[in-house]
């Protein structure tokens, strides 16, 4: 599955900050049967290679697996040796960049400028995280969309809620990266699987007015 497949399925990326790697798959499922098929395991969350292995073994045919708060090259390695085949990271650094596309992983950098969103694009980057959404806005999306290659993945991440998705794919967004809006470290599963669905049905709905 690409990037682009997992996002046409669905434009969510789930961000399971704090998940530990027992936990995991009960999330992972649960998310799995809501839609998502992309999903994102913070390095700062407990033992995240563990959890990204654990996701790259029973998703990874089915879904985007990968890392996010990527800030070194090694960590791009390590990714890869677990299976994992997405990159996000918090900013745009072009040796983690290049480390990752050498790797062939999917790389989705984070970006609060035109001129990183730029460079990244130059790099050959996938796609482009708008970090932190909710102070970059919705206005300066639709600025940056009307004047970036109509081809630009261009994905808020940052105070996103299922209220809001409309009104962001209004401004030109691709989709979304969804963290604490989402998941908690040690969140009720049934309260997950009833806010894994109002994202989805949100996301379906705003992208379905196209």
């Amino acid at each position: 599955m690409t990037l682009h497949d997992a996002l046409a399925a669905c434009p969510l990326i789930a961000i399971l900050r704090g998940v530990r790697p027992d936990e995991i798959l009960d999330v992972a499922g649960i998310l799995h049967d809501a839609g998502f098929r992309t999903i994102e395991v913070p390095l700062n969350s407990p033992d995240p290679f563990a959890s990204i292995g654990r996701l790259a073994n029973a998703y990874g045919d089915r879904a985007m697996i990968g890392a996010g708060t990527v800030t070194d090259p090694a960590d791009c390695r390590r990714l890869a040796d677990a299976g994992g085949r997405l990159m996000v990271a918090p900013n745009y650094a072009p040796d983690v960049v290049e480390e990752a596309q050498r790797l062939g992983l999917v790389t989705l950098p984070g970006v609060a400028t035109p001129s990183e969103a730029f460079a990244a694009l130059r790099q050959g980057v996938d796609g482009l995280k708008l970090f932190p959404a909710e102070t970059i806005g919705m206005a300066a999306l639709k600025a940056w969309r009307s004047v970036m290659p109509k081809e630009a993945l261009l994905l808020p991440v940052g105070g996103v809620d299922a209220s809001s998705i409309a009104d962001w794919r209004k401004a030109g967004a691709d989709g979304f990266g969804i963290g604490g809006a989402l998941y908690r470290p040690g969140a009720d599963l049934d309260t997950l699987a009833a806010t894994s669905r109002e994202f989805v049905a949100a996301a379906k709905a705003a992208f379905s007015r196209d």
